[in-house]
């Protein structure tokens, strides 16, 4: 018998969100299950999504870094009538066929402005003849809520309707319970997969990225300060300032966009788009300068290379720089803050970043197969 799979999933600036969940789904279509990736928003054209069937809900995203009003692409505030009609786009790709898994990413942990969609998608599935798995995928640390009632909802919804948390990160490095206060009402629930990334991606061309300080930004649409102050700080260091810099700017920019930061390059500045071979860069480098999101430092681990970390932290945003302090404070890295960035400070921290030991975190990876696994057996276990 031919198990199948749901995977809703919704970013809204970043795409770390949508990486882990094809992640997630190459895994389990590796193992013969068949995928539905259902997307919320365009996917990165960098994403490998072979071997998974992608269904386009109609998209939007968040236009800035506040998350609290959603936008079509076209910039149109969503209303009630967008809100039917996303339901029920959702609704008729997951009762399109019979499926044995549901998985949301994020959500109950987040994504409260889809509660609209998701608790229409999650009594959808506990009203079939055959209800299927029911599980979350979050990342290693969550945005912490003002609101204490809104943590304890997560936990209650979780609690409620989900059979499976799984959490992608290693806890030894970081657990649920540092950044969500009600991580003991859900610990039956949760399982730790290792981080998710890590997998096969192109290698650069020969000598590509050798010696060189890389400047990245995912997606890059909360990135302009990092992007102007690294085209200004290559000849403020001492210790980066021989190094070809190769500034990385995300497909979320504009063209427009992309081509200022282009003109701007002075000497020993490449300014291109974000590449596939990434990870391979950083391989090679001497130096990466980014900020903290999930893949990114995954990449920054792996890879074994001395990093300058700008979080992202505008408005309540936290998960980014408590991840880049846990890498500090293990010798890893060296942060500055975002709030004040200028191409003299982010100079320094290349400096000071370039005295650390090269070495690689002994961090546990894998994340992608080890949640395949895990469902895997849940399946069985229920099948049994």
């Amino acid at each position: 018998m031919t198990l199948s799979a749901f995977i809703h999933v919704q970013h809204l600036l970043g795409t770390g969100h949508a990486v882990r969940a094809a992640a997630i789904g190459k895994a389990l279509a590796a193992r013969g299950i068949e995928v539905t990736l259902a997307t919320g928003n365009l996917l990165p054209p960098t994403l490998d999504t072979s071997g998974l069937e992608v269904v386009q809900l109609p998209p939007v995203k968040s236009p800035d870094a506040v998350f609290n009003r959603l936008v079509t692409l076209d910039g149109d505030p969503i209303d009630g009538i967008w809100e039917e009609q996303r339901t029920a786009a959702t609704l008729k790709a997951f009762t399109a066929k019979p499926y044995d898994l549901l998985l949301t990413e994020t959500y109950p942990f987040g994504r409260r402005q889809f509660e609209f969609e998701l608790s229409a998608l999650i009594a959808t599935a506990k009203e079939q003849d055959r209800p299927p798995l029911i599980a979350t995928s979050i990342r290693d640390i969550l945005v912490r809520k003002q609101e204490l009632w809104k943590e304890e909802w997560m936990a209650d919804q979780a609690c409620a309707h989900y059979d499976r948390i799984l959490i992608h990160s290693d806890p030894d490095f970081v657990q649920l319970a540092d950044s969500f206060p009600f991580a003991d009402k859900v610990e039956h629930l949760v399982r730790y997969t290792g981080f998710v990334g890590g997998g096969a991606r192109p290698e650069p061309p020969e000598g590509l990225g050798e010696d060189e300080v890389i400047v990245s930004c995912g997606g890059g649409a909360v990135a302009q300060g990092l992007l102007m102050a690294a085209l200004e700080a290559r000849p403020l260091s001492r210790r980066a300032e021989d190094a070809t810099w190769r500034i990385l700017v995300g497909h979320d920019n504009s063209d427009m966009a992309f081509e200022t930061y282009a003109r701007s390059a002075g000497e020993g500045i490449i300014v291109e788009r974000a590449r596939k071979d990434f990870p391979g860069l950083l391989k090679r480098a001497r130096l990466s300068v980014s900020q903290a999101g999930y893949n990114t430092v995954l990449d920054v681990l792996i890879a074994g290379v001395p990093a300058v970390f700008v979080p992202f932290a505008q408005v309540k945003e936290t998960e980014q720089t408590q991840r880049a302090n846990a890498l500090a404070a293990h010798g890893r890295a060296v942060v500055t803050p975002e709030h004040d960035l200028s191409p003299e400070k982010l100079a320094a921290a290349i400096d000071d970043a370039l005295a650390l030991p090269r070495r690689h975190h002994e961090v546990l990876l894998g994340g992608a197969e080890k949640s395949a696994e895990i469902l895997l057996d849940d399946l069985k276990a229920r099948l049994s």
